[in-house]
């Protein structure tokens, strides 16, 4: 503890009339110091805005309580909830959360990486980039047996415990969808291949055609970062002459929102002349008009698997030597107004 740390610890001493020591067990919620002392404790230290300096005590420990997060940016919707559900669970444990953006870059990714490992966390959970291909920066986490779990993007051909969501049978529900409602031109805008996620959305694009016997026009699919700025561009691509596409399914809902902005420019009318789906079910799909339809991801119940598990390694509740595990979260399609058939009875 520094000099300024102790003086600051006397000067509370003096105030409360106790033991310098009495004050650092009450911090420590030492069971030998009664409840009153310790809220007593508690409120002088709050007044005088002493901060217990915990990483520098969770190295002397050589036990850090923490948890690392690496998410490719928080502002995103999907990922904003999955950090909300894993802090949640991680607070039932007295564990807590640091968290790390990589903002799509697998340069910072391993910057962020070693940081992490350096700090001793107790354990590495990571959404990884859009671009991640190298994942070998990872390895510095098994070989000191520190846990380490991937969710949402996960490595493709690297070995660890992983929990997705249904990614391949969300993109085939939705393309079924609106192929039932009689579309056969149907746009796909999907990010990056080289992401788990992404690759899995085309291969259930891809099959939801080849069931209604519609060949793939690769005319009609694009890929990037899923901005709303790129996907105003690709419509600009689309809608640049005729025949236009007569659906949309859009990877994220950024997109899906996007194209119905241009699909207004153009005096297209949602879902009579274009019908749309997107993906995460954005609470923004259910606020502008006509509503999107959407898949419902389950972030929540995601985070707090990541949770669930990233605790029972680093509590040894699972097995040395047991293969890695991998968890599937469930997938629902939200159908709503922007793919409702016209002549259609159907509730949505």
């Amino acid at each position: 503890m520094s000099r300024q740390s102790q003086h600051r610890l006397k000067d509370i001493a003096r105030e409360l009339g106790v033991s310098t020591s009495t004050v650092s067990r009450a911090l420590s919620n030492h069971p030998h110091v009664s409840e009153e002392t310790k809220e007593r404790v508690k409120q002088a230290v709050d007044k005088a805005g002493y901060q217990l300096n915990a990483m520098a005590s969770s190295l002397r420990k050589s036990k850090s309580n923490i948890i690392g997060l690496i998410v490719p940016r928080i502002s995103m919707y999907f990922q904003s909830a999955v950090i909300t559900a894993i802090q949640n669970e991680l607070q039932k444990c007295d564990y807590n959360l640091m968290i790390f953006q990589s903002n799509e870059s697998p340069v910072l990714e391993k910057q962020l990486v070693s940081v992490l490992h350096a700090l001793r966390v107790e354990g590495l959970i990571v959404s990884t980039t859009l671009y991640t291909e190298d994942f070998s920066p990872f390895d510095v986490f098994s070989k000191a047996n520190v846990p380490l779990v991937f969710y949402d993007r996960v490595p493709i051909g690297y070995s660890a415990h992983k929990i997705k969501g249904d990614d391949y049978q969300g993109a085939y529900k939705s393309t079924l969808h609106l192929l039932e409602q009689g579309c056969r031109r149907i746009a796909h805008i999907s990010g990056p291949l080289s992401c788990s996620l992404y690759s899995e959305r085309y291969a259930g694009y891809q099959d939801a055609l080849k069931k209604y016997k519609v060949a793939l026009n690769e005319s009609l699919v694009f890929f990037h970062e899923l901005t709303h700025e790129n996907a105003l561009k690709t419509c600009q691509v689309l809608f640049a002459e005729e025949p236009y596409p007569d659906a949309f399914f859009t990877s994220n809902d950024t997109t899906a929102i996007a194209v119905m902005e241009y699909a207004n420019r153009l005096k297209l009318s949602i879902p009579e002349d274009l019908k749309l789906a997107g993906y995460s079910n954005d609470p923004r799909v259910q606020i502008v008009q006509p509503s999107i339809t959407s898949v419902e991801q389950f972030p929540y119940e995601m985070g707090e698997q990541a949770a669930r598990l990233i605790m029972d390694l680093v509590r040894q509740n699972v097995k040395p030597g047991r293969s890695f595990i991998s968890l599937t979260t469930p997938i629902e399609l939200i159908k709503r107004e922007s793919s409702k058939a016209l002549a259609s009875t159907v509730n949505y």
